[in-house]
């Protein structure tokens, strides 16, 4: 943790960087927003991803406050996320940014 004085001088894009950023947190993100899900549906739903890059960053998040990990006492054990308050209000500053992608979709995946 930076130290309060460090922490004033830091640009509050850079922190919201610093939780989002890397190619499967947004996904996650977007992913989580839906309400609670396992991890073998978050899998499902972002193709490419392996178990163990999931796993990573599903504990960043966890660890960023906008993850909650619920674990439930049966047999065999379930395991389910969602956003915290913290990450539904992070997923909100975030929707302009998806508005932008749909809006130049079209010249971005022409390129490809």
């Amino acid at each position: 943790m930076l130290a309060e004085s460090d922490a004033d001088q830091i640009c509050g894009m850079s922190i919201a960087i610093d939780v989002v950023g890397g190619k499967w947190k947004m996904h996650l993100m977007w992913v989580l927003a839906e309400g609670p899900v396992r991890f073998g549906q978050i899998r499902r739903k972002l193709d490419g991803v392996s178990e163990k890059v999931l796993a990573e960053n599903l504990r960043q998040l966890e660890a960023s406050g906008v993850v909650h990990r619920e674990l439930y006492a049966e047999v065999p054990p379930r395991v389910e996320y969602s956003l915290t308050p913290r990450g539904e209000s992070l997923n909100e500053a975030l929707l302009p940014l998806e508005r932008w992608g749909d809006l130049h979709r079209e010249d971005y995946t022409a390129k490809a």
